[in-house]
């Protein structure tokens, strides 16, 4: 079952996944353990071979690319978080493919937002968080307690110092005709560039969502010629 935690942020303590200061040093082995990646769906994988850990990463042009960043890493046996996002529904993160018995939620940390999800760094694998009340300097520190800790960042939005960006840009959906059916897809190009081996922008064509609910490569869009042809 989901948790759905509301501060002050002792309350964090109690979550699966959440370490104390006192666990600390058994997160950082197990960090070790598992490997210094965190895996991706494949269609993400021409992209990101995986999100590293200590990295952050931010997401531009909605959440669908960010749930399904979440996705593969869950679905593996790692911890999620959200903060500070409650407009994010559990519905649409198991479209997506993340596992949400794994997937923890502080959907209103309010003015506790930073202490929130520096308590989260400290104790799950990946937080995703709504960027744009942190100040640049307390989101810097915040991406330094991340790479300390070895926790993935996702960021809802810019952030400044990012390892990795990703701009999703999207296309109408498909399904209906004749103005009668149900949305069953939606095409996107996504563009990952960043700093060191991210330096290299890349491009993407996905389906996200596919018709059935995954994210899937999309065939490259015909060119004018083909079209016309």
């Amino acid at each position: 079952m989901t948790a759905v935690v509301e501060p002050p942020v002792a309350r964090l303590a109690a979550l699966p996944g959440v370490s104390t200061a006192s666990q600390v040093a058994a997160q950082a082995e197990r960090a070790r353990a598992t490997g210094r990646v965190l895996p991706v769906v494949p269609a993400l994988a021409g992209l990101l071979p995986g999100l590293r850990r200590g990295s952050t990463v931010a997401v531009h042009g909605g959440t669908s690319l960010l749930l399904a960043l979440l996705a593969a890493a869950t679905t593996a046996g790692s911890w999620a978080a959200v903060a500070g996002m409650p407009s994010l529904g559990i519905a649409a993160a198991a479209e997506y493919g993340v596992d949400v018995s794994r997937l923890a939620l502080v959907p209103r940390p309010g003015a506790e937002l930073p202490a929130v999800i520096a308590a989260l760094l400290d104790g799950v694998d990946l937080v995703a968080v709504q960027s744009e009340t942190l100040q640049p300097a307390l989101a810097r520190r915040l991406s330094a307690r991340a790479r300390h800790r070895g926790a993935v960042l996702l960021s809802a939005g810019a952030w400044p110092g990012a390892d990795v960006e990703l701009s999703c840009r999207r296309e109408p959906w498909s399904g209906p005709s004749g103005g009668y059916g149900h949305l069953e897809s939606r095409r996107v190009r996504v563009r990952a560039h960043g700093r060191g081996p991210a330096a290299r922008p890349l491009t993407a064509d996905l389906h996200l969502p596919a018709p059935g609910g995954e994210v899937t490569r999309a065939l490259p869009a015909p060119s004018l010629r083909e079209a016309t042809a």
